[in-house]
């Protein structure tokens, strides 16, 4: 094994080269099969942009396809010489040196604290099971705004403390100011407690990971001193509805082939996915300060998707970044449902499409640059197919307008017509061998180990969940197309979307949810399916799978949402993953962490935490123990006051959020408030706390 500084840039340059030659050369021969189609009578400016269309799209697939080719000869050989897992690094100096200190950082902003804290706990259960513990300590950074959500999340890190024996180990924070979002989170903790780490592993909100895999991933950062971020691939787990189960089955099969395959080409230059990965915290303070950028949202102002660009500047600074493809242990949980899903790429495409600003900006290295471009063709693919299939159809049309002349000039024999039905086999035989071999190939790899063909429920179950999820992807994808289209348009007209919290837990879909999210794209099919139909028969027939996909959104969604047909696919065993064969501890954890909470009884009343906060003298203590003292001006002092009155007369639900919160971040007004409530009882009454629940 050679070691990760001196790998091999020829072997670099060798993988690459033969990467992007096969990119290309696969493009060129799509390509040349449709200009055949068109050059019978000279290339028409109308089929010269279904030729500049279909260049941009093959290019996109014909990447995935070879970085999945790539990755299935690397897992079907199982070596990987390149692989940041397989290199060893330069020797250590001799002498006793303390384990680092890494911190598990886990920036929330106003999500499901039940279950962020019984997540975090499962980590550290896990981590206290490998003896090596010590090492690590976690620090939850908080940037909720709603005062219920921040209350509770004090709350139960204070409980979790206390039950973990953790004191001084876990610690937790809420941010006065908002700007930055996670990226801020994030900057303000290395700000402040950075120095304090060599290593941070960013969480998501439902990250989780095993302790033996964050134990490995501090050894390889050990290991190789060059290395600035290690991301881990993080699997979908946990969700029980028919859509994420599918999903997640996609996600085991398919991803550790497709991963293996970025590794490929990627190599030290590769990618930050925003959580599940290890950051050297110098590395990052040092290169990663992260500037708005110019103009208004949209396109401008604060980075959404910051991890990308924090990848590429790492990079610049001259730090590797690797993907651990080969690592187990790493999960996430995935939005229960199709509309779920979609508001999550809502978000994801406005920040991955600002990154077109800094394609051409100075120092990035040329994959960082492809990483930028990669991502923002991962929602423009959308709106790219979707005026392909249009100008497709109205080349279909104006074709079978034109009356066929088979005998004409010298020639004796007639002259058969192109088919408009040749150039359409051409683009889906080539589209869908590119889009579907990889499928066959995941379960190619399943002979070769009978473990995992047993743990994705034997060959014949396996078989039958891809077939089943590659018709669910077939009706899914016009779906997102459209969502996605829709999304681009709208930022397109600088419709902000700003960074909405996630419902994360599993939920049916209802009627009129459905309707309002698929009604327009319904009425599209139909109304594209009549056109078709009606002028362009035979293309029709070519469209029938995507019309499909539109008319059947509605009943998709719902079906799809609910948690007793996922179930019963379960229990099938369909669509079954590692993860539910055999249960990892970490996930078993969190899934006992989870029930204790959900057999916590309920309280007498329902009070707000924020009520609390003022009435309970412990949830007071506490609040006000975690609050820096602040010294007020006058105005600002007479504004508490008169809220604190408001509160006395009117009760806590008269303030809005925002007031609440500026209760809430002044300790002196706040414990003020605590005295009063307890001194008047004959004003607030013995159920105060019920009055503004």
């Amino acid at each position: 094994m050679k070691a990760a500084n001196s790998a091999a840039p020829g072997r670099h340059y060798l993988r690459r080269t033969v990467f992007f030659t096969l990119i290309v050369l696969t493009t060129l021969v799509a390509l040349g099969l449709l200009i055949s189609v068109f050059q019978k009578d000279g290339i028409s400016p109308l089929e010269a942009v279904l030729l500049a269309l279909y260049t941009v799209l093959i290019l996109w697939i014909s990447a995935s396809f070879w970085s999945s080719l790539a990755g299935f000869m690397i897992r079907w050989t199982g070596r990987d010489h390149c692989a940041i897992t397989a290199m060893t690094g330069p020797p250590k100096a001799g002498g006793a040196e303390a384990p680092p200190r890494t911190v598990i950082l886990a920036p929330i902003y106003n999500e499901d604290t039940e279950r962020v804290f019984a997540g975090l706990k499962s980590v550290y259960q896990s981590l206290v099971a490998t003896g090596q513990d010590g090492q690590f300590e976690f620090f939850i950074h908080s940037g909720s705004r709603d005062p219920d959500i921040w209350v509770e999340e004090e709350r139960l890190w204070h409980e979790m403390c206390e039950e973990l024996n953790a004191k001084g180990r876990i610690f937790y924070r809420n941010r006065p100011e908002e700007k930055g979002r996670k990226c801020g989170n994030v900057a303000d903790f290395c700000r402040l407690w950075g120095g304090r780490y060599r290593y941070m592993v960013v969480f998501d909100a439902d990250s989780i990971m095993s302790g033996a895999t964050l134990v490995e991933m501090v050894r390889l950062m050990e290991r190789h001193p060059r290395v600035g971020l290690i991301q881990v691939p993080p699997i979908p787990v946990n969700r029980e509805s028919l859509f994420s189960r599918i999903i997640q089955f996609a996600g085991n099969i398919y991803g550790s082939m497709f991963t293996a395959g970025l590794n490929f080409w990627q190599l030290s230059e590769g990618n930050y996915w925003g959580h599940n990965a290890i950051i050297r915290v110098r590395a990052f303070t040092e290169c990663c300060g992260i500037p708005d950028l110019p103009g208004k949202e949209p396109f401008g102002g604060e980075i959404l998707s910051h991890d990308f660009v924090e990848a590429a500047l790492l990079r610049r600074g001259g730090w590797e970044v690797w993907l651990a493809y080969d690592l187990d242990g790493s999960y996430e949980e995935i939005p229960p449902t199709l509309i779920d899903y979609a508001k999550r790429d809502r978000r994801w495409c406005q920040g991955n499409l600002q990154h077109l600003g800094l394609v051409t900006a100075r120092g990035f290295h040329p994959l960082s640059r492809l990483h930028f471009l990669m991502g923002v063709m991962s929602y423009l693919a959308s709106p790219l197919w979707f005026l392909f299939l249009v100008v497709t159809g109205v080349e279909a049309y104006i074709e079978s307008q034109h009356l066929p002349v088979y005998f004409f000039g010298e020639n004796l024999a007639p002259v058969w017509p192109v088919s408009f039905a040749v150039q359409m086999t051409t683009v889906l035989v080539v589209t869908l061998a590119m889009l579907f071999l990889p499928k066959l190939l995941a379960l190619l790899l399943l002979l070769k180990d009978a473990d995992r063909r047993r743990a994705y429920g034997g060959m014949l179950k396996a078989s039958l969940s891809v077939l089943l999820e590659s018709l669910f992807s077939v009706l899914l994808a016009p779906v997102l197309m459209l969502f996605q289209s829709k999304f681009v348009l709208a930022i397109l007209f600088r419709r902000d979307v700003g960074w909405p919290p996630q419902r994360r837990g599993d939920h049916p879909t209802s009627f009129k949810e459905a309707l309002i999210a698929h009604g327009g794209q319904t009425l599209l099919g139909l109304a594209a399916g009549v056109l078709t139909y009606y002028y362009v028969p035979d293309f029709f027939w070519w469209l029938t799978p995507v019309l499909l996909g539109m008319v059947l959104a509605i009943p998709l969604s719902m079906l799809s949402s609910h948690v007793s047909l996922g179930r019963k696919t379960r229990s099938w065993r369909l669509f079954l993953t590692p993860q539910e064969f055999s249960q990892p501890r970490v996930l078993k954890l969190l899934e006992d962490n989870l029930q204790r909470v959900a057999e916590k009884p309920a309280p007498a009343a329902a009070v707000s935490h924020f009520a609390e906060a003022i009435s309970n003298p412990f949830v007071n203590a506490l609040h006000v123990s975690l609050q820096p003292a602040q010294s007020l001006d006058r105005r600002r002092r007479h504004y508490l006051e008169g809220l604190s009155y408001r509160v006395l007369d009117d009760g806590p639900d008269s303030l809005s959020g925002r007031e609440k919160r500026d209760l809430l971040l002044h300790q002196e007004t706040l414990l003020s408030l605590h005295t009063w409530v307890w001194s008047q009882t004959a004003v607030m009454g013995p159920d105060y706390g019920d009055k503004g629940g």
